[in-house]
């Protein structure tokens, strides 16, 4: 396979994909995955790019085919927000729809307060409530990624992430780093001052996310959205989130 395009952002050397033409979304994969098992694979490319827009995927620092720092000081959302910045400058666009996952939705929060000029609007996927109120199981998790071997966990959560780091092949301590600090909270206040349209989707039995709607209330311009049916991991390329993410699009970016 050819490698990926890259950029650098903070001295790190970051990969990306870009595919289709027309309005562009940036989309930013979640903890643990990349930009292929986030978005190619689930059929996020192909959906946007069949409905006219240009598909940009990163892989966050940590992940994918990015560099891969141990030190968990590199992952704050802020820091990610950044990279984002970084490849819109890199790629001559000054203003995108912003698309993320779970880990990828708080650092698109980020995003969208430090740096609204270059937010059209945004989807926040799998990330409700605890985005202001952070995740509670983050200690298990990376308890489970540094364990000598999945027969060892029982936490339900730390298995799942462990399964899903070793079935993607990633750098479980660089991922071990990132959750120490990429999980930090968004103050209330802060997101009151998200300006852009955000669309808030969190599946119906997501137990990580928190609650869609409450979030949606607090921003000047949310909606909230629950993709029937789905879990934290299986509400990823669910169809209906991505209907739903197209009607979004079309009448809040053109």
């Amino acid at each position: 396979m050819a490698a990926l395009p890259q950029f650098v952002s903070d001295g790190l050397r970051l990969a990306y994909e870009s595919a289709g033409e027309g309005l562009p979304v940036l989309c930013i994969h979640g903890f643990a995955s990349s930009g292929k098992v986030n978005w190619i694979d689930t059929g996020w490319v192909e959906t946007l790019t069949g409905a006219g827009y240009r598909a940009i995927t990163l892989d966050n620092r940590g992940h994918g085919n990015s560099d891969k720092p141990y030190d968990p000081e590199r992952y704050y959302p802020h820091d990610m927000a950044n990279d984002a910045v970084a490849l819109l400058d890199h790629l001559g666009i000054e203003r995108a729809a912003i698309l993320g996952y779970s880990m990828g939705a708080r650092i698109s929060a980020f995003l969208a307060f430090e740096h609204e000029e270059r937010v059209a609007c945004a989807i926040f996927g799998g990330m409700g409530m605890n985005l202001i109120n952070g995740l509670s199981d983050g200690n298990d998790i990376i308890s489970g990624l540094r364990a000598p071997s999945l027969a060892e966990l029982i936490h339900p959560t730390a298995r799942q992430f462990r399964i899903f780091a070793d079935h993607t092949g990633a750098d479980r301590e660089a991922l071990a780093a990132c959750m120490e600090t990429s999980r930090q909270p968004m103050a209330r206040a802060d997101v009151r001052r998200i300006s852009v349209p955000v669309l808030v989707a969190v599946g119906e039995a997501d137990e990580m996310a928190g609650s869609p709607e409450p979030l949606a209330e607090l921003l000047p311009q949310g909606e909230a959205f629950v993709i029937p049916k789905r879990d934290h991991m299986r509400a990823t390329g669910d169809k209906a989130f991505k209907t739903a993410a197209l009607q979004f699009l079309g009448k809040t970016f053109a």
